[in-house]
């Protein structure tokens, strides 16, 4: 591993370690991932070191997150070159525990926050939104940041992490980042690297179709026929269509209209052979 950034496995070196900061009088923010990093990641890392004098990211391969026959076994693991990246940009510490240090033999609590984790992606992967409250509640709560970033291209997960915090009281500040995007419109994501060559060329049709779907929903148009002209589009272009929604971008209720002073998105999940990819862009 690269000299100069502590990698930590164990959750009390974790807290010794951020102990000595916090009597330094230093601001902690959090960057929680799942590894097979990307310019998406780095992004957050970068906020975070404009709020926070120390910036951990945590590297973490969520099984709870994964439901079955989805790509647990596959999805990429390259630790040490996410640990090159991290050092590059100047991250402080990088926790990276197994999976027994985080679901030790007995492990049985859960997490689950109902409301905005139901619909869209919670439709299509049950028990998704319950892993990912359950282990950002552990990370939150072995760090106890300030502050912690996650990205808005998973938008219902940053609405899922707000509410869980909102509701058991957790100390912190959860701020969202933008979605950075390929110069072709494609939302950075670890998963792209499952697409062919020929997929990829297709795959940022979807940013196309969302982006024209929110102009019109903007521009009066009505919002299930703009949808349903959406949706044939994804689908004429060869994507499987799991989603195509307009939702408010507060409580992500669902909309068929705008609602005057209301933050709204589209949003949209779809597959490319056994690649799902997710996107939305606000209206």
């Amino acid at each position: 591993m690269q000299q100069g950034l502590s990698v930590i496995s164990q959750v009390q070196v974790l807290r010794d370690e951020i102990r000595e900061h916090r009597l330094a009088g230093k601001r902690i923010a959090l960057v929680p991932t799942m590894g097979a990093l990307h310019e998406g990641h780095l992004s957050l890392v970068t906020l975070a070191r404009q709020r926070a004098d120390i910036v951990i990211c945590s590297i973490f391969v969520n099984p709870k997150q994964f439901g079955e026959g989805e790509d647990l076994d596959a999805y990429p693991r390259t630790l040490e070159a996410d640990v090159r990246l991290l050092d590059e940009i100047g991250t402080d510490l990088v926790f990276s525990p197994s999976s027994d240090d985080i679901y030790p033999s007995g492990f049985a609590t859960k997490v689950s926050v109902a409301g905005v984790s139901e619909g869209m992606c919670g439709d299509d992967r049950p028990e998704h939104f319950d892993g990912v409250a359950t282990i950002v509640a552990k990370l939150l709560l072995m760090v106890l940041p300030d502050v912690a970033i996650f990205g808005e291209k998973d938008f219902q997960q940053l609405l899922v992490i707000k509410q869980m915090v909102r509701d058991l009281n957790i100390p912190v500040e959860i701020l969202g980042a933008p979605i950075v995007r390929a110069e072709d419109g494609l939302a950075l994501s670890s998963r792209n690297e499952y697409l062919s060559a020929e997929r990829r060329a297709i795959a940022p049709k979807l940013y196309e179709v969302l982006t024209d779907l929110a102009a019109e929903i903007r521009n009066g148009g009505e919002v299930p026929r703009v949808i349903e002209k959406a949706r044939g589009r994804l689908i004429d272009y060869g994507f499987s269509v799991d989603y195509v929604e307009l939702r408010s971008g507060l409580h992500l209720d669902r909309r068929t209209a705008l609602v005057d002073g209301e933050e709204a998105r589209v949003f949209a999940a779809v597959r490319l052979g056994a690649t799902r990819l997710i996107d939305n862009v606000a209206v």
